[in-house]
């Protein structure tokens, strides 16, 4: 269904350290910047895009909105404790199993304050 993420910084160099933090810890290459100054991460035939917004606007997280990334607790663990080790931040519970669910999540916003989601369906 979907061809992309994109999302806004204001720090696209605060934003090359986390994201290739975060995305190396589940197997993830380091973004590439293209020639409009984005940065460019290709995985498992998914893109996410950071870029500096095009109107001039100041970046801001969305307000209820969470991007997720598909990966094993292991990777959910270490993805975890990489964005908080390059700039991001903790939110919500540490990781691990949501009671009366079969989730494990982490979740972390990064240096712009987007919320990221670390998931794995346990048994899936």
């Amino acid at each position: 269904m979907f061809s992309h993420v994109m999302i806004g910084t204001d720090d696209i160099e605060a934003a090359r350290k986390f994201y290739d933090a975060t995305f190396a810890a589940f197997g993830g290459p380091a973004g590439i910047t293209d020639p409009t100054g984005r940065l460019v991460y290709q995985h498992n035939g998914s893109i996410f895009i950071v870029t500096k917004p095009i109107n001039g606007e100041p970046a801001c997280g969305a307000n209820g909105g969470t991007i997720g990334f598909a990966m094993t607790p292991e990777q959910a663990d270490a993805w975890w404790q990489a964005g908080q080790d390059a700039g991001g931040s903790a939110c919500e519970n540490p990781p691990g199993l949501r009671e009366g669910s079969p989730y494990y999540l982490a979740y972390l916003r990064d240096p712009s304050g987007n919320k990221l989601c670390a998931l794995n369906v346990v048994g899936a």
